[in-house]
């Protein structure tokens, strides 16, 4: 369905006549849109998603009403999936001069607005070229320089040509945040004046696997959306093992590896002794992060609510979630990137405390989320309530009125859905029982 088949025009918004949307329930009822026109919001969202598009792109598209852009990248590009192993990569450009680094930065996002954070993604103008992932190792002149574009330090002056003027399909995906117009690109230069020194050494270490490079980087404190970004254009790891890694992989494969890693030391740790709960409320969505005594254990629960981008039912909150025992896990979990993002937030967290312990991350979905942002929205957020202060439980108890309060779902449901919040309160320890006897 493309905007075009929603009645006339909106005043002013006419060099938006190419743009497509997808609206959740528009295939079941393709003269939703036609009907509503955004006055009766029939979609079940708080703010129409054609219009927060529209707008976003409002400042955008007149910039690039042409074959040719001048410009900055934050620096960014993005690695397309389709037509694995061929696939289409190229740079995400900004119409704008000066920094505009925060237009890539998602660490950066947190307190920000659904508007602001699509405002960000859809002034960036994707080129794309389709190589082969393999040719990251004897990459052509562009992707050299997309490369180069990726361990770049700071926001990059660039020019590019396209085949034609860029059109404005705004891509979403609840992995990796959206990104604006797109169009082929002939020509690509940029001007890199300073790169990351650490992001430059690994892509120079050819005897570093991928693994140890992604540790390495992490450690010396390169942001992990950075990290991505070099995974994904393939100067990571070994001689003759380098890729190019569709974007929403490598964001999955980084969250991974670094979870994994920080786990490995995690379950070294004494076991916490008590109940800890954070919490937080952003873009609609709550958070309560449970950390319980005992070894290490790990569970993502999403809760969504009718009419939730993910959840189209007009009636029924669907819940949904993944856990791993103290060994982890062997299967990629059924919610996807959320469940790995949420972990390495959780990791670090139990690396700062000094403890393991079992871990359970609740997040309830509120209408207001009218948009897939990416999994940064999970990562960051996890991270920022657990950068509070955590409150202090004094059992099973206290962590269920907790449960009771933060949410308008009942208790018994988010129980019935819980693998570890229902060991906690079925298992009993062996030195549970040896208090028990010494006490009689």
């Amino acid at each position: 369905m493309t905007s075009s088949a929603t009645s006339p025009p909106i005043p002013g918004l006419a060099p938006f006549a190419s743009l497509s949307w997808s609206i959740p329930g528009l295939k079941e009822d393709p003269t939703m849109c036609i009907r509503c026109r955004s006055a009766q919001l029939l979609c079940g969202k708080p703010v129409c998603p054609i219009l927060l598009k529209y707008r976003a792109f409002e400042r955008t598209l007149p910039m690039v009403g042409s074959a040719e852009l001048e410009g900055t990248s934050p620096p960014g590009l993005f690695v397309g999936r389709f037509g694995y192993p061929k696939v289409a990569v190229g740079p995400l450009l900004s119409p704008e001069h000066g920094s505009t680094e925060l237009m890539d930065t998602p660490e950066e996002w947190v307190g920000r607005s659904v508007a602001e954070v699509v405002g960000f993604r859809t002034g960036l103008v994707r080129g794309t070229t389709r190589v082969r992932v393999t040719d990251a190792e004897r990459p052509i002149p562009m992707l050299e320089d997309l490369q180069l574009l990726g361990i770049a330090a700071e926001s990059v002056e660039s020019e590019a040509r396209f085949r034609r003027p860029p059109r404005g399909h705004l891509a979403l995906s609840d992995s990796s945040p959206p990104f604006g117009p797109s169009a082929p690109i002939e020509k690509f230069r940029l001007d890199v004046r300073r790169v990351d020194p650490h992001l430059d050494r690994l892509t120079s270490d050819t005897d570093a696997n991928a693994r140890v490079a992604v540790s390495e980087l992490y450690d010396r404190g390169v942001r992990v959306s950075r990290i991505q970004r070099a995974f994904s254009v393939g100067t990571l790891g070994r001689h003759g093992r380098r890729r190019l890694v569709p974007t929403r992989w490598s964001i999955t494969a980084v969250d991974d590896l670094l979870s994994k890693r920080n786990l490995d030391e995690v379950r070294q740790l004494p076991e916490l002794a008590e109940v800890l709960v954070y919490q937080l409320t952003a873009l609609d969505n709550r958070w309560l992060l449970v950390f319980l005594p005992g070894p290490y254990r790990y569970e993502s629960i999403e809760a969504w609510y009718p009419n939730t981008l993910w959840n189209p039912d007009p009636q029924n909150i669907v819940m949904m979630g993944d856990h791993e025992g103290f060994d982890g896990r062997t299967t990629y979990a059924s919610i996807g990137g959320c469940y790995y993002a949420a972990r390495l937030a959780t990791s670090e967290a139990l690396l700062t405390m000094g403890r393991q312990a079992g871990v359970v991350v609740l997040r309830e979905v509120h209408p207001g989320e009218i948009l897939p942002l990416g999994v940064w929205n999970v990562r960051e957020h996890v991270r920022a309530a657990l950068h509070g202060r955590p409150e202090r439980l004094a059992g099973l108890p206290e962590l269920d009125a907790k449960i009771r309060a933060t949410f308008a779902i009942p208790l018994e449901r988010w129980r019935r859905s819980s693998a570890v919040l229902h060991e906690a309160r079925t298992q009993r320890k062996l030195d549970d029982w040896l208090t028990a006897g010494a006490a009689g």
